[in-house]
């Protein structure tokens, strides 16, 4: 009997992801009609216990609070199940039928889900919710410290998963979580698709596992609140935000970046709605408890209460303050409040112009939240556009409080708890993930356009793409008509040249050719001379097998193939006349 806590641990790994794999191949038989009644039936068992769910959280983990991760995990057993209803993820997606094909959705397979301990609950039911939507099975991977509700969470899914039909083993949930145990999951042949939500180690290790992987990068949101915006108005959308679940978002706001000429306004709307406004002393107070080595979060004070910051770093704040404010001077590593903090503390900055606003909200971003969120509050469309442009985050919220923006509490944004960073952070995607990042698609397509290997239709590749012969002849007679100097005898050959120093491909059709004879002519009988317009290579073949020559003008196009093939032969194949 094993006994050790590692081998138990992978042991665990290695019979669940058999099991989630024999039950994602009965999975994935399933109409689209049997997928979404599993789907109904898991979020609404996750709306019954969420609020359940959520102080197990809290009472596990010491993060957040439980009224605000309630209504986490309504957004996604509420909210995201109303944004799947009526999506088809299973079978044929969409006939396109200009172009003859048929788009076939494929389940991946095993869909391995690691978990973070700031959202521990809400998270494992919107990553259950949208891999079974694409027909997969699911495993998840919890937080150590959050293992306890993450697990009664899977348990809540799955009972109503099996009740609705789905195949046993569909969801599973690793109780023994280690490192070496998440590792096992995601090297596991029989996974198919990473979903990691977490810090940059695990991340970094899902897209080293050489598996398909979406991960998500650190959140340091700024936003930019304009001169032309209602100060009070967005002065308590940005405190919303912050105080969320105690700031545990990544995509909570972090900084707020405003003009000097309405500094005053702004910290007095900050002290009116809640705020703490911290002179240099408690700030500096405030970072050494917020951050060990630098700037990287002490998970000590992740998700507490700004009352509980405060005793933390040495002071006192009325037991009704929401958020910490501390102006810093400058962003960066010499200003660790300017980083993310994972805690209900805002750092305040001011600057002399939007100019100025639109580059510190950037610095902010790349001082560890590239890609990720930032938000603005302004009623200049033009400055909101701007900002958009500018600043290098995929989610760029206008008025609204940032992490329920962010989700799709908010905004139209689809609701989701994994939020991707895009390239720039080194991420897959920029998307909030759905259902569709979790299923591959085949294409049927019928061919819609003749093909053989001598008698296919002249096109020549160009940057405007396929062009016929006739309207290659059509584009020569128009330049020709309308030069001025009379065209040289040798356009032909001038043609050709140009099109061969496009790299110009050919193909061409065997054209009609005039009627000709091996016969003299007939002095007192001369038979009229046929110009020919166009001249391909097989054009060339059969002049060479009837002995014929072919008659060209200065206006006829000659294929480079053709041209090279008459120059080869010993006698004159094609005749240049000024008829």
């Amino acid at each position: 009997m094993l006994q050790d806590p590692d081998l138990i641990s992978l042991q665990e790994v290695r019979t669940k992801v058999e099991k989630a794999w024999a039950a994602a191949q009965r999975f994935r038989t399933f109409s689209q009609e049997q997928v979404d009644a599993v789907v109904e039936r898991m979020a609404e068992a996750a709306r019954g216990h969420a609020e359940r769910l959520a102080k197990m959280a809290v009472e596990e983990t010491g993060y957040g609070n439980a009224k605000d991760k309630i209504a986490k995990n309504m957004l996604a057993a509420e909210r995201l199940p109303a944004e799947l209803r009526g999506m088809k993820t299973v079978g044929v997606l969409r006939e396109r039928t200009d172009e003859k094909i048929t788009e076939i959705a494929v389940p991946v397979g095993v869909v391995a889900a690691i978990l973070p301990t700031t959202n521990p609950t809400s998270t494992a039911i919107y990553k259950t919710l949208i891999a079974l939507k694409a027909g997969n099975a699911i495993v998840l991977s919890p937080h150590p410290r959050a293992k306890g509700c993450t697990c009664a969470t899977a348990e809540v899914l799955y009972r109503a998963a099996v009740s609705a039909g789905a195949p046993e083993g569909i969801i599973q949930c690793l109780t023994q979580p280690t490192v070496e145990a998440t590792n096992e999951l995601m090297r596991h042949p029989r996974t198919a698709l990473i979903l990691s939500t977490g810090g940059a180690g695990i991340v970094k290790a899902a897209y080293s596992s050489g598996k398909p992987a979406y991960g998500v990068g650190p959140g340091n949101v700024p936003v930019l609140l304009d001169t032309t915006a209602d100060i009070n108005a967005a002065v308590r959308g940005i405190l919303a935000g912050k105080s969320f679940d105690n700031g545990t978002l990544c995509s909570s706001e972090q900084t707020l970046v405003a003009e000097t000429t309405i500094r005053q306004n702004v910290l007095n709307a900050l002290a009116a709605n809640g705020a703490f406004i911290c002179d240099q002393a408690k700030a500096a107070a405030l970072a050494k408890v917020l951050f060990t080595r630098g700037t990287a979060v002490n998970p000590e004070m992740v998700g507490h209460a700004a009352t509980e910051i405060a005793a933390k770093a040495g002071f006192e704040v009325p037991p009704q303050t929401r958020v910490l404010a501390a102006e810093i001077l400058g962003i960066g590593k010499d200003h660790p409040l300017s980083a993310e903090k994972l805690s209900p503390v805002l750092a305040v900055h001011f600057v002399e112009n939007f100019d100025a606003a639109l580059n510190a909200c950037e610095a902010v971003l790349r001082f560890n939240g590239l890609g990720h969120t930032c938000g603005i509050y302004t009623t200049d469309d033009a400055k909101a556009r701007q900002y958009a442009m500018r600043m290098p985050a995929y989610r760029v919220l206008a008025n609204t409080p940032t992490p329920q923006g962010s989700v799709g509490i908010t905004t139209g944004l689809f609701p989701a708890m994994t939020l991707g960073c895009g390239a720039v952070a080194g991420n897959a995607t920029g998307d909030n993930i759905t259902p569709f990042h979790l299923l591959n698609i085949k294409r049927l397509a019928w061919a819609i356009r003749p093909w053989s290997n001598s008698e296919v239709t002249t096109v020549m590749t160009q940057s405007t793409g396929p062009v016929s012969k006739a309207r290659i002849a059509s584009a020569v007679d128009r330049y020709l008509s309308g030069a001025a100097p009379a065209p040289p005898s040798n356009v032909a050959g001038i043609v050709d040249k140009f099109l061969e120093s496009k790299g110009i491909i050919q193909t061409c059709e065997p054209c009609s050719a005039p009627n000709r004879t091996s016969e003299p002519l007939k002095a007192e009988a001369p038979k009229p001379v046929v110009i020919t317009d166009f001249v391909c290579e097989d054009d060339v073949r059969q002049a060479i097998r009837n002995s014929n020559k072919i008659f060209i003008g200065a206006k006829t196009i000659v294929t480079p193939s053709a041209r090279e093939l008459a120059n080869a032969q010993r006698e004159e194949i094609l005749v240049l006349t000024k008829q």
